[in-house]
């Protein structure tokens, strides 16, 4: 029998942020593990370089660039703990002032087997947005995290 192949879905997946030497920190092993149903800036960009050649007005040489990152936003989810807000803490002041995390983002099948990992290096909270509240809506709490990264990696799980 052949493989079956099926395309990717994107409203499976799973987001885990990690602070290294977090218990020193007083913050959990893992800051994040899946609790944000959006994950958005998973990107990157790589200007060229043109050069033309003395003589050949017709064409362009275009080299390997530098490269830039987005910025990861996730949005709807609450933690059950407020180390997000001390994480973001942290890094904005004192002497841990620019205290950076790992993120991996895991995109699922339908089973909840992990397909795709993709790794984010020094990750520095940008924006931290807490739940807006409202006492006619019946809305889950919405908080967003906005995320700076200096490197992204995809691997298979």
């Amino acid at each position: 029998m052949a493989n079956e192949w099926y395309p990717f879905t994107a409203f499976n997946f799973e987001v885990k942020l990690v602070v290294p030497n977090a218990k020193a920190h007083n913050l959990s092993l893992t800051l994040v593990e899946g609790e944000f149903a959006e994950c958005d800036g998973l990107e990157m960009t790589m200007e060229p370089k043109k050069i033309r050649e003395g003589g050949n007005n017709t064409t362009q040489i275009n080299l390997v660039g530098p490269v830039s990152y987005g910025n990861l936003t996730l949005k709807r989810g609450m933690t059950p703990n407020f180390d997000l807000w001390r994480w973001f803490q942290l890094a904005m002041g004192g002497p841990t002032r620019g205290l950076r995390a790992t993120g991996t983002v895991l995109m699922k099948d339908g089973q909840r087997n992990a397909l795709v990992a993709f790794e984010l290096t020094d990750c520095l909270p940008l924006k931290l947005k807490g739940p807006s509240f409202n006492a006619k809506e019946g809305q889950v709490a919405i908080e967003e995290l906005q995320l700076a990264y200096s490197t992204l990696a995809l691997r298979k799980p």
